[in-house]
């Protein structure tokens, strides 16, 4: 890493980058990162990185898996040597790692998936091998009874062998020699069964001293009677050993096998861990891909430096190489200007290194030899180097090195000397670069170098806006103009007396202070033209807003109106299709009654309520649907009107306008109804010609009984479906049949066809003072 590099930090941004990698080896892969000088290689870079960030928050892919570093274990391992358990489980870690990544990978259909298959297509592992390791060997220190037949048959025989010496031992804890021991226990002591004795004792109980406590008062004797079991046992477990040995280096020849694939496999899972740990840093910054070019263009939108706290740096944004390959900054001082010309060289090496940068969509950003700079205060006593000293230094490495296609970041040329030999060493330098085609960053307080800016091709002023009335800096840069340096406003704000303030002012140059009020003047004018051109664009967005609201509720109404009237004409041929149905019907019956050779007097009635079913129809498929709504304005008494939630019409009897109701007489109700429910009632068509139907036009209320006494039962029958039909159109909701006593044949008709009648209700007979059982009472739906 440069010295530039170091300067502008990104040594702290791939450490905190490497934080987010899982592996030791991903972490020092971005730690030693080295910005790459080859577009074609940062464009990869990046592209990996973009798929790295697809796979992981958008198809949801996990990170790559851990494992230890085990290069050198697997070169023992190809040489012969046996690994121990733990390196063993590490290689079946390096194994199952190696497969999670190619399958996850893999397992995404994504055609935008193609660097991170290219990179893991080569990715080595054997599953089997794998499982056989994780099978047998339980832990670093331990394997599993399982690992092969032959160790769980050893394993077995010397559990049962050991409890066979314990259980003969325990004759010594519980009989005659137990007074000769110093604890009730049974111990081992290399690998034999043994009993604690006291030291005065040792001679009592036949036996071998394997061991003595370090007091000296217990010896560990082991009796005569169990010495060839534990014999057998020490066999037994000496065979296990062989056995365990014998498994281990069997896995470890199969590891040793893959050597080479597998230490392919770290390097590739690295890389991949390296990549991950990119895009999950740059998913955190809420980063964005930028575009790469040649040519030493910049063109950022939104950026941040990375170094800050996200959420309350303030984004700038800014272009260089489109008219001119150097920006000057100016304006006050802690207005952000070092922080822009460091966050445009931190942009580029950042993409240089595949990282994504915080800013915001359409960032595009150059690949560059160099990124070099002159930035911060470089004092060294050490070196004996004063602030001035030192700049002149890195001044000197810039100009020697830098060239066309390198980007030159300088803060403060020609500071920490005289103003007017430091200003004119300033133009000096930013002439050189200039001449040799460097694209440059440049920030200054120098008035000198901003009117040299205004003179040459090929250089912009650009200043960080500044607040005059609040006296504080807005951290916005606006390209185009200079900036005031409003360190007299500055010190105000911090406090200074006012009196060393006015004193200030006095001791500027004419020309200086005429400078000065210009540019602050001219940045003034601008600050608030622009928040005048903000305040128009925002009332131009809510005006657009409203309009395309008010266009999509019209769409709106016409789609509701379209479908209220395809619903509507669909209605209308479903009524038109049911009333032609029932008149076909009547007519048929009506036709059977005619064709009869000597009709009786049933049959006439009968002919006669289908006649009268048949002209109610009629009339009612003469009345077209009410559309038309009422003037409330002039509605007045005696009106006719449709009544549109009952369907039925009706004639005003009082109109209560402030209200907005009126009352309306329907047939023998009187109802109160708001006028927003009333329609004009259409005219009715003259009735067709073919069908002659004779009425009563004048007006009459229906009536609430009927008399049926002494009519024959089907006249009374014809009678009373008429007389239930007038009810019902006149809204009633109780009337009474009256239809005697006699033979009771009249009232069973009567009875039976209410039963039937799809607008019966109910029906009872009379109460005492009704008329008792002469009379039916019938309730009306």
């Amino acid at each position: 890493m440069n010295d530039g590099a170091k300067r502008l930090e990104l040594d702290k941004i791939l450490s905190a980058c490497a934080a987010h990698a899982v592996t030791q080896g991903g972490s020092d892969l971005l730690l030693n990162c080295a910005p790459s000088a080859s577009l074609a290689e940062a464009r990869a870079l990046l592209d990996v990185t973009e798929e790295a960030t697809l796979l992981l928050f958008t198809l949801g892919a996990g990170k790559v898996e851990d494992f230890p570093a085990c290069a050198e274990a697997l070169e023992r391992a190809e040489k012969g040597a046996t690994l121990s358990m733990a390196e063993l489980l590490g290689a079946a870690r390096l194994l199952r790692a190696a497969r999670v990544l190619y399958r996850s990978v893999r397992s995404f259909a994504d055609e935008r998936i193609v660097k991170m298959k290219e990179l893991t297509e080569r990715l080595a592992f054997d599953e089997n091998l794998e499982r056989d390791i994780t099978d047998k060997i339980v832990n670093e220190n331990e394997l599993s009874d399982h690992a092969s037949e032959t160790l769980f048959s050893l394993r077995t025989h010397i559990r049962a062998l050991g409890e066979r010496i314990r259980a003969r031992l325990q004759g010594y804890l519980a009989g005659e020699e137990k007074k000769y021991l110093q604890d009730g226990i049974v111990t081992v002591r290399g690998d034999r069964y043994v009993i604690p004795v006291r030291a005065e004792y040792k001679r009592s109980i036949r036996g071998f001293v394997h061991d003595r406590s370090q007091s000296g008062a217990t010896v560990f004797i082991e009796p005569e009677e169990v010495l060839e079991m534990n014999n057998e046992l020490r066999s037994l477990m000496l065979d296990e050993q062989e056995e365990c040995a014998r498994i281990l280096a069997e896995l470890s020849r199969a590891v040793g096998r893959m050597r080479a694939a597998l230490v392919a496999d770290m390097d590739t899972l690295y890389a991949a861990d390296a990549f991950y740990a990119r895009a999950e840093y740059g998913y955190r910054l809420h980063a964005v891909k930028p575009a790469l070019a040649a040519g030493g263009k910049l063109h950022i939108v939104k950026g941040r430096h990375p170094l800050l706290e996200q959420k309350s740096a303030v984004p700038v944004s800014l272009s260089l190489g489109e008219g001119y390959r150097i920006l000057l900054i100016s304006g006050a001082n802690t207005g952000g200007k070092t922080v822009t010309l460091k966050m445009c060289g931190l942009f580029c090496l950042m993409a240089a290194c595949g990282l994504f940068v915080p800013a915001a969509e359409g960032t595009r950003l150059s690949v560059f030899d160099g990124v070099w700079c002159d930035v911060g205060d470089s004092q060294s006593i050490e070196e004996n180097l004063s602030t001035f000293s030192s700049h002149a230094v890195h001044i000197r490495e810039i100009l020697q090195r830098a060239t066309r296609d390198s980007l030159v970041l300088i803060d403060e040329p020609g500071g920490g000397t005289d103003p007017e030999e430091g200003a004119a060493l300033a133009k000096a330098v930013v002439a050189q670069l200039l001449r040799r085609g460097c694209a440059g960053v440049v920030t200054t307080h120098y008035s000198a170098l901003k009117e040299f800016a205004y003179a040459q091709d090929g250089i912009e002023n650009g200043c960080m806006e500044f607040d005059a009335a609040d006296f504080r800096p807005l951290y916005r840069l606006k390209i185009g103009a200079p900036g005031s340096s409003n360190a007299l406003m500055i010190c105000t704000r911090l406090g200074l007396p006012a009196a060393v303030i006015e004193e200030a002012r006095g001791y500027l140059s004419e020309g200086a202070r005429a400078f000065e009020n210009t540019l602050r003047a001219a940045e003034e004018s601008r600050i608030r033209t622009e928040e005048a051109a903000q305040r128009a664009r925002a009332q131009q967005r809510e005006w657009e807003e409203r309009l395309a609201a008010l266009t999509a509720e019209e769409e709106k109404f016409r789609a509701q109106r379209e479908k209220f009237l395809a619903a509507s004409k669909a209605e209308a041929r479903r009524i038109v299709r049911e009333r032609t149905a029932q008149a076909e019907e009547l007519l048929a019956e009506m036709e059977a009654v005619f064709r009869r050779e000597n009709p009786t007097q049933a049959d006439i009635i009968r002919a006669r309520t289908l006649k009268n079913k048949l002209a109610r129809q009629e009339e009612a498929e003469e009345t077209p649907v009410r559309a038309l709504p009422v003037s409330a304005d002039a509605l007045k008494a005696g009106d006719k009107v449709y009544i549109g939630t009952l369907g039925t019409e009706g004639t005003v009897v009082a109109v209560r306008r402030e209200k907005g109701v009126c009352e309306v007489l329907s047939g023998a109700m009187k109802l109160r109804v708001n006028v927003s429910d009333l329609y004009q009632p259409a005219q009715k068509t003259p009735p067709r010609e073919q069908v002659r139907v004779t009425r009563d036009l004048a007006p009459r209320q229906a009536a609430r009984e009927l008399n049926l006494i002494g009519m024959t039962t089907d006249e009374g029958v014809a009678e009373a479906e008429n007389f239930l039909d007038a009810a019902v159109v006149a809204n009633l909701s109780e009337v009474r049949i009256v239809h005697g006593y006699g033979t009771g044949k009249l009232r069973a008709a009567v009875q039976e066809m209410l039963r039937r009648h799809p607008r019966v209700e109910s029906f009872r007979p009379g109460k005492y003072g009704e008329g008792e059982g002469g009379v039916t009472i019938v309730t009306l739906r």
